[in-house]
């Protein structure tokens, strides 16, 4: 397994659009997804321990930032021929384990993950009402395990500060996690 880290934000880079199953059997677009305020894009998976140290916390804060306008969207790129934890099937029960307040995607030929630019679970594009990219930092400081319960909340902090101000903070610490698993 390979931590990576995410790039500096490209602060204006606009979001790419999809059209990619849900594990409720719908197909999603960016435009199903956006909030009017803001829109979270996340690359997550099932098997990797730095999301699974963080999925509750990602619950709490995507359910919260419904109430700033911010809506969220999870995608998943891994190739789940090399983990099985990431199928499909697993998905849907990963989404209802725990109750995603999200749309959870499966981004099969892994174009949208290219196009985004995503390098690892978990990613996440944080964009204003006009779909330009104001985050991409990290959840909170948790690594493979789940930060101190007071841990400063920086991803909730940085949209909540994106709906109001369509700006992102000027300091963002990067987001660690696995490589995601490219196909061959």
């Amino acid at each position: 397994m390979v931590s990576l880290e995410t790039p500096v934000c490209e602060f204006g880079k606009p979001a790419v659009d999809f059209a990619l199953p849900g594990v409720d059997g719908r197909i999603w677009t960016l435009e199903d997804c956006r909030g009017e305020k803001g829109t979270l894009v996340m690359f997550i998976c099932n098997h990797c321990p730095y999301v699974k140290a963080i999925r509750e916390r990602l619950v709490r804060d995507t359910r919260e930032l419904l109430e700033y306008g911010v809506k969220s969207v999870a995608i998943m790129a891994n190739d789940p021929a090399l983990y099985e934890e990431d199928s499909f099937e697993n998905m849907k029960q990963v989404a209802e384990e725990y109750d995603f307040p999200f749309p959870y995607l499966f981004d099969e030929t892994q174009k949208v993950a290219r196009a985004y630019g995503a390098v690892c679970t978990p990613d996440f594009f944080g964009y204003n009402a006009d779909l330009k990219l104001q985050y991409r930092g990290r959840l909170d400081a948790s690594r493979k395990e789940t930060a101190p319960p007071d841990a400063r909340r920086e991803l909730f902090e940085a949209m909540v500060q994106v709906a109001e101000t369509g700006r992102g903070p000027q300091e963002q610490i990067p987001s660690m996690g696995c490589s995601i698993k490219w196909k061959e």
